[in-house]
């Protein structure tokens, strides 16, 4: 059986609705060779090659973000721009809320894409201070089954340490974590023999996600 549409909750992503273009390939100004004035190659037959005016599969391209503007396409200025627009909504907030449940034993592709979309902006860049760093920030996770330490599936969630490393080390948010086992306890029958523990699960994370509430709630608002 694989895992996990665990909730109908869906996951939390900063600009709902924005819809995230894939960045074009670069454009080229140079001839096949790379060299200005080289002749067009022709092929065997004697024919002109194709042309080149893009670059050929398996050609290194430059990202959008380290082109001049004027040599992006308008797919990257897009991208550019949604990046810049998600990027402002964290950097502008004081306190952060992330609902993230595991999907298929990692992340979803809706916070994969929204991830690196952020990281595309210059201030969440390898060698940037993010400005998210020391904010308050707390991340919800339900999953289906139970992935605690000692049961079956221990070491089969894929998106809870991949976000804590996001989040944590590389966004420096002072993190907390809240996470719920068991939510189809009650949903798939085969599961019914674990209702109590299903229970106490839920009251520990309800009792977690109460105080770290409360945490994020007194964060002072900016002036």
């Amino acid at each position: 059986m694989h895992e996990e549409r665990s909730c109908p909750c869906s996951v939390w992503t900063p600009a709902s609705g924005s819809r995230a273009r894939p960045a074009a390939r670069s454009r080229t100004s140079s001839s096949a060779s790379g060299r200005p004035g080289t002749p067009t190659p022709r092929s065997p037959a004697g024919t002109s090659a194709p042309s080149r005016s893009r670059p050929p599969p398996g050609a290194r391209r430059s990202p959008a973000p380290y082109l001049p503007a004027a040599e992006r396409t308008p797919e990257q200025a897009g991208a550019l721009a949604l990046a810049a627009t998600l990027a402002d909504e964290i950097a502008d907030a004081e306190a952060l809320l992330f609902a993230v449940p595991l999907y298929n034993f990692g992340v979803s592709q809706h916070i994969k894409t929204y991830v690196d979309l952020v990281i595309t902006d210059p201030r969440f860049g390898p060698r940037a201070e993010p400005p998210t760093a020391g904010k308050p920030a707390v991340l919800v996770t339900v999953r289906g089954g139970n992935y605690s330490a000692g049961t079956p599936r221990e070491g089969w969630d894929h998106a809870t340490g991949w976000l804590r490393r996001i989040l944590a080390d590389v966004w420096g948010m002072d993190l907390r974590v809240v996470e719920r086992d068991f939510t189809l306890v009650g949903v798939n029958p085969a599961l019914d023999s674990f209702t109590d523990l299903a229970a106490e699960l839920k009251a520990t994370a309800e009792r977690e996600a109460t105080e770290h509430g409360r945490l994020l709630s007194s964060t002072p608002a900016a002036a």
